[in-house]
């Protein structure tokens, strides 16, 4: 008898910790809302910053918990997240680089964007499109502005990965945003569909 109870019980546990490593997956909509959000404070500049994800307050033990609960709560503590996906996209670091990004789209990019010199690109950054359309004495303003932008974009996708303990997920962070930002573009603004090729919104 006392094997049969050992054997469900390591039946149970390995079901248990399976069904958590299933519902361990990228949360699509939350990251996009998450993007959508960052990204409109970047090119509104005034729009409020995002809003940081606060966990509900861990509940107390009550009389009538059951301890089979109890252990369930203590080897898996978060099997209930998946049912409720959210992402944390506001950390110091990010919000840093918003106010650099911020910074740098109302003082140069916002500019060039109107004007056609650049465009997002299909992989969440900012391109080039036409130097011609910079007189020749900014263009190196510009390319360093690009550049220094393209850096906080990466440090961005990075870091909003590590803040949600899944480094792994960065490639699915940076495809969401560069969606996103592309559907939050200006009429008249470029950017780079799939193949690479440059449209105007």
């Amino acid at each position: 008898m006392r094997k049969l109870v050992y054997g469900l019980l390591t039946m149970v546990l390995v079901a248990l910790v399976g069904c958590v490593t299933i519902n361990v997956y990228f949360p699509e909509a939350a990251a996009q809302k998450a993007a959508d959000q960052f990204i409109g404070t970047v090119l509104d500049n005034n729009a409020p910053a995002p809003a940081t994800r606060r966990d509900p307050p861990p509940a107390s033990p009550s009389k009538g918990v059951q301890p089979s609960a109890m252990l369930l709560d203590l080897l898996i503590p978060s099997a209930h997240a998946a049912d409720a996906p959210n992402i944390r996209i506001q950390t110091a670091t990010t919000e840093a680089i918003r106010d650099r990004m911020q910074a740098r789209f109302r003082d140069t990019l916002a500019p060039l964007f109107d004007r056609g010199a650049v465009g997002f690109t299909q992989d969440g950054l900012v391109a080039v499109r036409d130097a011609a359309k910079v007189p020749l004495d900014q263009r190196a303003a510009v390319n360093a502005a690009v550049a220094d932008e393209n850096r906080d974009r990466n440090a961005l996708y990075r870091e909003v990965a590590n803040a949600n303990n899944h480094p792994e997920w960065e490639a699915q962070i940076r495809a969401t945003f560069a969606k996103g930002w592309i559907e939050r573009s200006r009429a008249g603004w470029y950017y780079q569909d799939a193949s690479g090729a440059w449209k105007q919104k």
